[in-house]
């Protein structure tokens, strides 16, 4: 545990510091922004006299930001910038999330505790495959790799031959990646011949930035020879690394002395009780140039518990997301998600890694086709049958499976594609 002092601090002495440090960040919004403030509708500090309190705050949103651009809700000097990234998925106007230098301490504080979650330390060599730029994955890795002291190689993303060699010649034994980066690597290594446990030292996986279900976490495991972890954050909260599971893999452990998390219901925005799935909304306690207080993540969780972690760490543990509010799909009039689709058919061996979920409207009527590669170049006769009686029987939907040899989907460079709806 790299920062005891706070991941382990005892809940009753962990509320407190987040209720002081809500405090003094509803504080700096009302002194340094006048724009931001009158969201309030005259709140204050005075009125947080315990942590349900922030409640009593509005919710912030994308749009709100996006209408801010690029400056009308930061709360600290221009002059006081040290770094400026953007919401990485954005279209049009773009959401602008500036750092100060203490941001990017704080910034690097929290992924430093995220690698050490996950076992590295500065015996390691860790390969970060996410950008460096806008996007603001690659950076995150590297500031906490620098704090623990672990060998970086910063080399982005794609040039997936080089990734290998990488792996091979300079030993690293930690991949940073969005998470279908791997399945990537998986492909190109089979056709080169490479081996991950015999040609490479990796044993650590850091994954995040897409949803990603435990089906494909278990297909990752074992073709690459690595232990996972699942971490989360974005720009607009300051960026990867708001948290981790740990080695015992239950939960992600969000670090409560800097994020106070709610729970609400994606429609009516109430608070739903612990164990029940809804939208993440975050407070940053600890930001200056961007502080967020309630903002919409979309992400959808649930709280795991309150209790202490058997790893020691005593901060909330939420289950790692399932989806995104704004991921959904209604079709027919039954919602979906596709991280179930990948769910179903991953279960299958025979069923490869890629898949695209294509929605269309013919006459009038929505139509579901879905594709997916097998693994082989050949596969039972009854297996596109199979998978669409099972879509059916989980959703009450019928899709037209496909299935086609292995490599024949396209492979965009970024984040997968995942769904092509062309109803629009």
């Amino acid at each position: 545990m790299l920062q005891p002092e706070f991941e382990a601090l005892p809940r009753p002495e962990l509320e407190r510091l987040q209720l002081d440090r809500l405090r003094a960040t509803v504080v700096s919004v009302c002194d340094n922004n006048a724009r931001y403030a009158a969201r309030f509708g005259g709140l204050g500090a005075e009125a947080i006299r315990s942590l349900d309190d922030v409640r009593r705050f509005p919710l912030l949103t994308k749009e709100d930001l996006r209408r801010a651009y690029p400056f009308g809700l930061v709360c600290a000097p221009p002059a006081t910038f040290a770094r400026i990234h953007m919401s990485s998925g954005t279209t049009g106007v773009p959401i602008i999330c500036p750092h100060t230098a203490q941001d990017v301490a704080q910034w690097g504080d929290i992924m430093a505790r995220c690698l050490s979650a996950a076992g590295v330390g500065p015996e390691d060599v860790i390969q970060i495959t996410p950008s460096f730029g806008l996007f603001n994955g690659g950076f995150g890795f590297h500031y906490g790799a620098s704090q623990l002291g672990t060998m970086i190689i910063p080399i982005g993303p794609g040039r997936t031959q080089l990734q290998l060699q990488f792996m091979r010649d300079l030993g690293s034994t930690v991949l940073a990646a969005i998470a279908s980066y791997p399945l990537r690597l998986i492909e190109v290594a089979a056709a080169e011949g490479f081996d991950f446990r015999r040609d490479s030292k990796l044993r650590v996986g850091i994954f995040g930035a897409e949803i990603w279900s435990d089906e494909l976490r278990g297909r990752i495991e074992q073709q690459m020879g690595i232990e996972t972890f699942d971490i989360i954050g974005m720009t607009e909260t300051a960026g990867v690394g708001m948290g981790i599971d740990c080695a015992e893999h239950d939960g992600i452990h969000i670090w409560g002395d800097h994020y106070l998390v709610e729970i609400v219901d994606w429609e009516t925005a109430e608070p739903v009780p612990d164990g029940k799935w809804g939208e993440m909304v975050v407070t940053t306690l600890t930001r200056q140039a961007l502080p967020l207080i309630r903002y919409r993540t979309h992400d959808i969780t649930r709280v795991l518990s309150r209790d202490p972690c058997r790893c020691g760490r005593t901060g909330l543990r939420v289950e790692r997301l399932s989806c995104r509010t704004d991921d959904m799909l209604k079709v027919k009039g039954v919602n979906l998600y596709p991280r179930q689709i990948e769910s179903l058919f991953l279960s299958h061996q025979e069923v490869g890694n890629d898949y695209l979920i294509v929605i269309d409207r013919v006459e009038g009527a929505d139509r579901l086709a879905i594709t997916v590669e097998s693994r082989e170049p050949r596969w039972p006769d009854s297996l596109a049958a199979q998978l669409s009686d099972e879509f059916y029987n989980m959703l009450g939907l019928h899709a037209e499976v496909s299935i086609l040899q292995p490599g024949a989907l396209p492979r965009p460079e970024g984040k997968a594609v995942r769904v092509d709806d062309r109803r629009q």
